[in-house]
């Protein structure tokens, strides 16, 4: 079975999210559970956490089918102690923050060196940030999310997301969260049959599918290579659509929340209907 959604609204509160989620026909969705472009926010309130739950019950929408995302700001593998002590403060009020509303997964962006030390320092950094939150915590799994390689973010390599998780010390609480755009904006190329088959045993490979805890849908504004983050609606970007007909017939695929982030929200119901149809033809 595909579960699919989108990155919904929490305006009014986290307890409007899955209301958000059923609007559009979505089975899946993600969510920030506070602001996240501001260091800091308010705690949970009780009577928003008890409405988030029920809503999500009322749609059927288990912890398996959520997937939420972190603040932008947070940098796990920041070079100076400052920063990096701020980002892993942040990081463990985002996991905090998980367990309260009774979610499992928290989905993020790894880290940027800034030019300032190396990638293997800070991949290093990254892995010693998550083992604190787990330490820390009881059940949320970090999800790390592969990048363009836009900048100095590290993550664009399956191999980067393989030396985090070989770092960690509980691998039981450590996943992954595979975006389209950014895997062919690094350079695999998810487009061509051949290049799609080679990617997806290059990551079983080298990370493997037990990781895969859900995967974003978008197309890509820019081409293979690019190393630019930019996300485009499903068909109208360098992807195409033939590649997320691949992705929903694929049961490799199959049980995690599959995420549209595409820009325009308006298309989102339409999108949601596209890749449904497209599991179904596959199951036909």
């Amino acid at each position: 079975m595909k579960f699919i959604g989108a990155h919904v609204s929490t305006s009014g509160g986290v307890e409007n999210a899955p209301l958000n989620a059923h609007a559009i026909g979505a089975t899946a969705f993600a969510l920030f559970t506070k602001n996240q472009r501001q260091w800091h926010a308010k705690p949970l309130e009780p009577k928003s956490i008890d409405a988030f739950q029920r809503n999500c019950s009322e749609f059927g929408y288990t912890p398996e089918r959520i997937l939420p995302h972190d603040s932008y700001l947070i940098n796990l593998g920041h070079p100076e102690e400052e920063g990096l002590e701020k980002s892993r403060k942040a990081f463990m009020d985002e996991f905090q923050r998980c367990e309260q509303l009774g979610l499992i997964y928290l989905n993020f962006h790894p880290g940027s060196h800034l030019n300032q030390i190396s990638e293997s320092q800070c991949l290093a950094r990254i892995a010693e940030s998550i083992n604190l939150a787990i330490e820390s915590t009881r059940h949320v799994v970090a999800v790390i999310e592969n990048t363009a390689g836009q900048g100095t973010n590290v993550g664009f390599r399956f191999e980067h997301l393989a030396e985090i998780i070989d770092r960690i010390e509980d691998q039981s609480r450590v996943g992954v969260c595979l975006d389209t755009c950014h895997a062919y904006a690094s350079g695999y190329d998810i487009k061509t049959e051949a290049g799609y088959a080679d990617t997806f045993e290059k990551f079983d490979r080298i990370v493997g599918f037990s990781y895969l805890k859900g995967m974003h849908l978008n197309d890509s504004k820019k081409d293979l290579t690019s190393r630019v983050d930019r996300h485009e609606s499903i068909g109208k970007g360098t992807l195409g659509v033939e590649t997320f007909r691949r992705i929903l017939q694929d049961d490799r695929f199959d049980g995690i929340p599959l995420i549209l982030e595409t820009p325009n929200d308006a298309l989102w119901p339409d999108e949601i209907r596209l890749l449904k149809g497209f599991f179904a033809e596959g199951g036909a």
